[in-house]
């Protein structure tokens, strides 16, 4: 389970532990490299599982909403809790009653557009969770970041800048210090930590489970009885470690989507901050 798809970890030298580069798959359709690109905008594993994710997610929510019936049948049953933790939750809890509808939406596909990308990370022959690449995790905070920026712009026009970044009730002689670090800390290092926290946790679970692999590998084509009994401890590290990664990968999706929740609340009542 944990050693598909892994790089050798053997040489005449020893044990190789693999490294980032390793954890990238080589395309499918490497267009880039035929056409001469200057980058590298290839056809991959990673966005052939992105593309999967769509069309799973797609096809569950079409199926359970196919029959609406007044006493819901299992996959209905499965929609309506799904949508309806989102919903209450993470939207109505944190965005509030009167304007958190028209956010669920959002809400509702970021939270299972990374939870399904991530648990890709634990299903055997995929074992790629598609946010270890930084891409992908840049993107969606982008996308998020243009809307919670758009929303305040569009509650409180232009003067929402000035709301963000100037704290009600601080003396005007220490603005000069505080404006600057509330523009950096709301326009840059917010988006910058949302897509961070999400890309940096699924890497390092994926490298820790792909080490495991590659040590566990090395030790049993060792021929060195020790080293193999040993591989017994470290099968068995692999798989709470590879269990914990399962469990970060749902509490990312929530986090991700409740990060984004806190940040569109901000935006529609900054004159209330």
């Amino acid at each position: 389970m944990i050693a598909l798809a892994l790089p050798a970890a053997t040489t005449e030298e020893g044990f190789v532990a693999p490294t980032i580069e390793d954890t990238h798959y080589r395309d499918i359709l490497p267009w880039g490299d035929a056409y001469g690109v200057w980058f590298d905008p290839g056809f991959g594993k990673q966005m052939l599982m992105v593309i999967l994710s769509v069309v799973l997610i797609a096809t569950f929510f079409l199926v359970a909403s196919r029959r609406g019936q007044l006493v819901p049948g299992k996959m209905q049953f499965l929609g309506e809790s799904a949508y309806g933790f989102v919903r209450n939750s993470i939207g109505k809890d944190i965005i509030g009653g009167r304007d958190f509808l028209k956010y669920v939406p959002w809400l509702f596909t970021a939270f299972f557009f990374v939870l399904v990308n991530n648990i890709f990370g634990a299903i055997p022959f995929l074992q790629l969770p598609s946010f270890s690449h930084p891409g992908s995790a840049y993107a969606i905070a982008a996308i998020f970041y243009l809307l919670w920026v758009g929303i305040g712009i569009k509650k409180h026009g232009l003067r929402y800048f000035k709301l963000a970044v100037v704290p009600s009730g601080v003396p005007w002689y220490i603005l000069p210090i505080v404006v600057p670090i509330e523009i950096i800390s709301n326009f840059i290092v917010r988006p910058v930590t949302h897509s961070l926290r999400l890309f940096a946790t699924m890497l390092a679970g994926h490298l820790i489970v792909t080490l495991a692999g590659s040590a566990i590998e090395y030790m049993v084509s060792t021929g060195n009885i020790l080293l193999q009994g040993t591989s017994v401890l470290v099968l068995a590290g692999a798989v709470a470690m590879y269990m914990l990664e399962a469990l970060i990968m749902v509490l990312q999706a929530y986090v991700f989507t409740l990060l984004a929740a806190i940040y569109i609340e901000g935006a529609l009542h900054a004159d209330a901050h």
